[in-house]
């Protein structure tokens, strides 16, 4: 490991301690517009409370081994024969490290259902997300096959059999992460339009930026989830030092994309099912709308043109009669 992957490494730590302090908030905004303004939980609101915790229950697991390592490996031994990093490249397949990985893995499928979930709701149809619920299970397959891999003695994450079980696993689960942000950026884009255009009075479409402005739709896409792990597939299928840094903004993002998507959902800004029906029909009446305003304005043409021809006819009868 060069000089590179320890700044690297480095710059990781203090992103995801930044970032973590971004998943603080959003978890408090979340829980306090939970407990706020609400008498009663029903299930769904459970649900998100539990769900939410979970998910910084296992990036606080995530970062903090990542801080560790990161300590005993610079301050603790830094003396050691070989320095930082020959303790590296002896304790790559320590616990504590395998821990975090296992953290990351289960973070990355709680992550991959909600967006899962959140296209059959912008999509309101099984058949668009059959193909992604097959990477989902190709992930949990790959996944445990990878921590397996990369947890048994004298294993390394980013050398050997590890690394390319690592491009395996992580080539699908980012895959099925662009297959979802593409889907739902498409729909909401599609349905944003259907809305604007129904509206034909002063000020149409302002009811709906809430809903597929260009904020909402990252934001419902997760689009900076599979942004980070692009980057980080690229780098870590090359083989590059650097792979760790996008390593750690994808974990993080692994768990604040959802969280904020959470956030929109129990504030009432996030899309529903009714939002996506209410697109569908507004987006029918509209063609149907429009179908009818070709059918009335072909009627007139054609009425115009036999007028016309009418018309015209009578002129060469009086024409005619004049000659005679």
């Amino acid at each position: 490991m060069s000089s590179l992957f320890q700044n690297s490494y480095y710059l990781a730590i203090n992103f995801n301690a930044i970032l973590y302090g971004v998943e603080l908030v959003l978890y408090g905004m979340t829980m306090n517009a939970l407990v706020k303004n609400r008498k009663k939980w029903s299930r769904t609101d459970k649900f998100y409370v539990w769900f939410s915790t979970a998910l910084l229950f296992l990036i606080t697991i995530y970062m903090s081994t990542e801080a560790v390592f990161g300590e005993e490996m610079w301050i603790v031994h830094q003396n050691t024969e070989g320095g930082p990093i020959q303790f590296l490249i002896d304790n790559a397949d320590i616990w504590y490290q395998t821990m975090g990985t296992t953290a990351s893995v289960i973070l990355n499928l709680f992550s991959d259902a909600l967006l899962i979930y959140r296209m059959y709701v912008v999509w309101t149809s099984y058949y668009v997300i059959m193909f992604p619920c097959f990477l989902y299970v190709a992930t949990i397959a790959l996944g445990i096959i990878e921590l397996y891999a990369s947890g048994k003695p004298d294993a390394d994450f980013f050398v050997g059999t590890a690394a390319q079980l690592g491009v395996a696993y992580y080539t699908t689960t980012i895959s099925l992460n662009v297959i979802a942000t593409g889907v739902i950026c498409g729909r909401l884009v599609y349905l944003g339009r259907a809305l604007e255009a129904a509206r034909n009075t002063q000020g149409r479409g302002k009811g709906v930026v809430r809903y597929t402005g260009t904020l909402s739709i990252v934001v419902e896409s997760a689009l900076p989830y599979s942004m980070a792990g692009f980057a980080f597939l690229v780098a870590y299928g090359i083989e590059s030092d650097i792979s760790i840094l996008f390593g750690a903004l994808y974990g993080m993002f692994t768990c604040i994309s959802p969280q904020l998507i959470v956030l929109r959902v129990v504030t009432g800004q996030g899309w529903t099912k009714d939002q996506t029906a209410q697109s569908v029909s507004a987006l029918e009446f509209e063609n149907l709308g429009a179908s009818r305003s070709a059918a009335a304005t072909t009627a007139i043409e054609t009425a115009a043109q036999s007028e016309g021809t009418s018309t015209m006819d009578h002129k060469s009868i009086g024409s005619a009669h004049d000659m005679v």
